[in-house]
């Protein structure tokens, strides 16, 4: 049988066990994210590493919902940021029904009201077979492919979505809303701040700094959103290639 191990992250441990990201130890994208989760970890962020035979192979991230760092309303419940496996061979064989039980027995342990979550079949984030498949249910959906799901482990009001088109509306312009929460897109966001100065684009970015304003944000994802005049451009990571195709389709490249 398959040594499995879950490590917990904590602040003594930080270091020995860094939240890796597919990226490099040293790049300053993981190493913005690593400070972020240090900060995180005070207000009962959980980070669980699933190692298969003595390799990393996934991945959650949760915290109290009052601390979510996505346009969600999900306060009395431990809410998921990040899950993955990797590489495909290790889909599909229960490790992620693991890791999700982990955030379960901790939703019981803290006496809150469940576990919820957002999907999308998108590009950077879980999509929700994996939770139905642990008897989450979906709660409301938004286009163009998000869900929130929850599993309760008390009978209460479930999660919601935030009025995040209420907030969108209020950007005139060019601007990029985004944390350090991915590394991907702390990695991203000085090359895209770069091009922005040497191509003389006016784009305002905003760094999103509290789990407050990241409740508040233009997109569901929170993380990375990319307006233009109350319009939603992108909102997942992208390359800077990406963001210079963009940048030609709205003619500004």
């Amino acid at each position: 049988m398959s040594k499995i191990e879950i490590i917990t992250i904590t602040k003594n441990n930080l270091n020995n066990y860094p939240p890796r990201c597919f990226l490099k130890p040293d790049n300053p994208g993981q190493l913005q994210k690593n400070a972020w989760v240090s900060d995180r970890l005070s207000e009962g962020m959980r980070i669980k590493l699933l190692y298969l035979e003595n390799k990393l192979v996934g991945y959650i991230e949760y915290i109290p919902g009052t601390y979510a760092w996505r346009a969600v309303d999900a306060k009395e419940y431990l809410f998921i940021h990040c899950i993955w496996m990797y590489p495909n061979k290790n889909k599909h064989k229960g490790y992620g029904s693991m890791l999700i039980k982990e955030a379960l027995n901790d939703a019981i342990d803290q006496h809150l009201n469940g576990v919820a979550v957002v999907t999308s079949e998108g590009s950077f984030m879980v999509g929700k077979e994996v939770f139905i498949h642990n008897d989450f249910t979906v709660v409301a959906t938004e286009q163009p492919s998000y869900s929130l799901l929850m599993k309760q482990t008390e009978s209460t009001e479930p999660p919601s979505f935030m009025d995040y088109k209420k907030q969108l509306s209020t950007y005139k312009g060019l601007h990029i809303i985004y944390s350090h929460q991915c590394p991907w897109v702390s990695r991203s966001i000085p090359e895209m701040q770069e091009i922005a100065t040497e191509k003389n684009i006016p784009i305002t970015f905003h760094e999103i700094t509290t789990a407050q304003q990241a409740q508040q944000a233009p997109s569901l994802y929170a993380t990375f959103t990319f307006i233009k005049d109350g319009s939603i451009l992108s909102e997942h990571y992208i390359s800077t290639t990406r963001f210079k195709n963009i940048l030609k389709k709205q003619k500004l490249l």
